[in-house]
């Protein structure tokens, strides 16, 4: 009997160690919200004012879904969700994953809500997505992310009245790099990751790009991340996203910048920029290679002295209203 009662508390004791462990929590860089950006930018710009987060008169909210379930993390099952808003009509519509900022190692989906609410509003089905970043997990994890997204979105389609044949991504800053990079790899095998619903194509049909980087391997972009490295005495956040610095992680800097991936399956994209040049670094490479290929682009640029210009007003709704006008246009909504 004393061993019986041994042998189930060694159980007891084994499962509840195994209970811990699938409920770590995986590591997270809180620093980047929409109040601290605001507050921050108030300071130097007190005109700006934050964009309201309230749920539009005749649109349908879907929050904090699960759309993937990473099995065997460092964090137990790692659960993805997103946020789904849409027209309350069973009409079907085209869809817009959205992707938000953060330097690759901050920030969440909340981030995207005021504009997926706005879009939404406009017509669409917005989808405002969680992927991993860099705490949690290095580059291709957070590609495999929003790939798995947009075939999750083509697999719920008739729940959430998705039009497949339409469907779009938009990004703010390291969110816009990722749209771009989503969708200029387009058929792109090595891009894809191993992520759920594979039986459904992770292609889209336009890309939003709000201040986000089109190059990682832009001499520019090298220079100053090695200057930052002296100076600094410690490895930029990118370069630790991207699996090393430039000489010792190259394939990865490649294989993460659009401008290397241009082809005739790529996407149509929208690039909405503010005043600040470093956001859009690979931009016109990008264009000469799009051309290349006679596919649709447009460019708009803000007054914006500050980077994170969709986030408020005055310049929150002329970017709606950019990001709507060039989906109607390329989608033939």
């Amino acid at each position: 009997m004393k061993k019986l009662c041994l042998a189930i508390s060694f159980l007891l004791a084994c499962c509840h160690i195994g209970m811990q462990a699938q409920n770590v929590q995986a590591p997270r860089d809180t620093s980047y919200t929409i109040l601290s950006t605001y507050l921050h930018n108030k300071k130097y710009h007190p005109e700006i004012e934050l964009a309201k987060q309230e749920l539009p008169k005749g649109v349908t909210a879907y929050e904090d879904m699960v759309y993937t379930t990473l099995h065997n993390t460092p964090y137990g099952d790692r659960k993805l969700r997103l946020n789904v808003y849409r027209p309350s009509d069973k009409k079907r519509r085209p869809a817009l994953i959205m992707v938000h900022g953060g330097g690759w190692n901050s920030g969440d989906k909340s981030l995207q809500v005021p504009m997926a609410m706005a879009i939404a509003a406009k017509g669409y089905v917005t989808i405002a997505v969680e992927y991993r970043l860099r705490p949690e997990a290095v580059y291709p994890a957070a590609l495999h992310d929003l790939k798995t997204a947009v075939r999750w979105a083509r697999a719920h389609a008739a729940q959430y009245g998705i039009d497949t044949t339409r469907i779009a991504m938009s990004g703010c800053s390291a969110g816009g790099h990722l749209a771009t990079l989503v969708g200029m790899t387009n058929g792109s095998p090595r891009h894809e990751g191993n992520g759920e619903w594979a039986q459904h194509s992770s292609d889209i049909q336009a890309v939003v790009s709000m201040d986000g980087c089109s190059t990682f391997i832009s001499r520019h972009n090298i220079e100053d991340t090695e200057e930052r490295m002296r100076r600094q005495h410690k490895m930029p956040l990118t370069a630790q996203w991207l699996g090393g610095m430039y000489e010792d992680a190259r394939e990865n800097w490649i294989e993460a910048s659009p401008v290397a991936w241009v082809s005739q399956m790529s996407a149509p994209v929208c690039f909405i920029n503010s005043q600040l040049p470093r956001y859009s670094d690979g931009k016109e490479e990008l264009i000469e290679k799009l051309d290349t290929y006679g596919i649709y682009h447009e460019v708009r640029k803000h007054d914006a002295p500050l980077h994170t210009f969709w986030l408020f007003h005055p310049w929150f709704a002329p970017t709606v209203e950019y990001t709507v006008n060039f989906l109607d246009t390329v989608l033939r909504f």
